[in-house]
């Protein structure tokens, strides 16, 4: 349903993207890091029942739980109210992160557009180099790129992917700076 509603509002809004750009917007909006951060904007995880071990462990707060809770809810609205009031719904949670998204630019997908930005310029596929710290149930990755043989950024995250995210923002800022001085 989430994805129904998502797709079809891109398309509408921006029927002169390209299908790989409305595809970003979409994973922008639609993955498990958006939903858990709607699912804190409207308080979603004080109302979870959940069992002692996750409550002990912060489960209200984790990302998985949030995530899968919304999608529940939004389920469980199109199966008691149909097609149109669960659309309602939807537009009204994510309607501010697809005007987000669709400002985002380069920031939609670091990691994409660090790559692009690199093979633009002949740089090479940018390669990460991972570390981490941390007990295995509250690990810190931290993530560093390599472009051309030089590491850049410093990405720090609770997965792998959000560390390699953050380094490459980095990474292409700094990139971005040194091409556009060159030229």
């Amino acid at each position: 349903m989430l994805g129904v509603v998502v797709t079809e509002t891109l398309y509408r809004v921006h029927p002169d993207l390209s299908e790989g750009r409305l595809a970003k917007l979409r994973a922008a909006v639609v993955n498990a890091r958006a939903l858990a951060e709607v699912a804190r904007e409207i308080g979603l995880g004080e109302h979870i029942l959940l069992g002692r071990g996750e409550e002990t462990t912060g489960g209200r707060e984790k990302a998985s739980i949030l995530s899968d809770t919304v999608e529940a809810v939004i389920g469980a609205i199109h199966l008691s109210g149909g097609f149109e009031v669960s659309a309602e719904v939807v537009h009204r949670l994510f309607d501010p992160l697809i005007e987000a998204a669709s400002a985002m630019g380069a920031g939609l997908d670091w990691k994409t557009s660090l790559q692009e930005l690199a093979a633009e310029h002949a740089l090479g596929v940018p390669e990460y180099v991972i570390a981490d710290t941390g007990p295995d149930h509250a690990k810190v990755f931290t993530a560093q790129v390599r472009v051309a043989g030089q590491l850049y950024g410093n990405g720090v995250g609770r997965s792998k992917k959000e560390a390699e995210q953050a380094a490459a923002e980095t990474a292409y800022g700094d990139i971005a700076a040194a091409v556009t001085a060159e030229a």
